[in-house]
């Protein structure tokens, strides 16, 4: 089985209008706008998240919600630290703060499925269903959607599902109960996974 780990944490994407500075550069101008501000921020508290320092990380998340409170990546950063300790309620808020931003950002679609597994494994699996319709290429998602249709004696739709997955990345086979396996050796069929009922 997977571990139930959250997805990692959502990095600045290189390009744009408003370019993160390098350690070292000037500014040009010697106001900085709120927006870089804001991104300078967000860049540091991921910084600070992958060095394990989360009290850091997360003052410098608000800091960057105080800036823009619909900045979808502090939300979800927050929210990835909240799952990491283990704070079910925080983590879920703040996925849900980032999803009213943006309803198909799929890292915090995938991260709140994680949450729901135990608590309301019919959500998980719509929201699992929902990623892999978005992108049919999303195996982890597949594999998970696998595990819990299997949790609920849905084996057909569970056995589509990791055939799925494994198509997308053959290496998760090693992840796939060893009852359905052998299922997944085969191409899938046309049937999209956890159709079958």
């Amino acid at each position: 089985m997977v571990a139930n780990l959250a997805t990692g944490w959502a990095h600045l994407l290189n390009g744009g209008s408003q370019a993160t500075p390098t350690a070292g550069s000037r500014p040009e101008a010697p106001a900085v706008k709120p927006a870089s501000k804001a991104q300078e921020l967000l860049q540091r508290g991921i910084d600070q998240g992958e060095n394990k320092d989360f009290s850091g990380a997360t003052s410098s998340f608000r800091q960057v919600l105080d800036l823009d409170p619909a900045n979808k990546h502090a939300w979800y950063n927050l929210g990835v630290i909240a799952q990491h300790d283990h704070r079910t309620a925080d983590a879920r808020a703040a996925y849900d703060h980032a999803l009213k931003v943006d309803p198909d950002f799929g890292s915090a679609l995938y991260n709140k499925a994680i949450l729901l597994e135990s608590s309301d494994p019919d959500q998980a699996i719509a929201i699992y269903r929902r990623i892999v319709s978005a992108d049919p290429k999303a195996a982890t998602a597949y594999l998970r959607l696998g595990q819990a249709l299997a949790k609920k004696g849905r084996d057909g739709e569970a056995e589509d599902a990791f055939s799925f997955a494994v198509h997308a990345d053959p290496s998760l086979r090693q992840l796939v109960p060893e009852q359905f396996r052998d299922s997944t050796s085969a191409t899938p069929t046309a049937t999209q996974a956890g159709t079958r009922r």
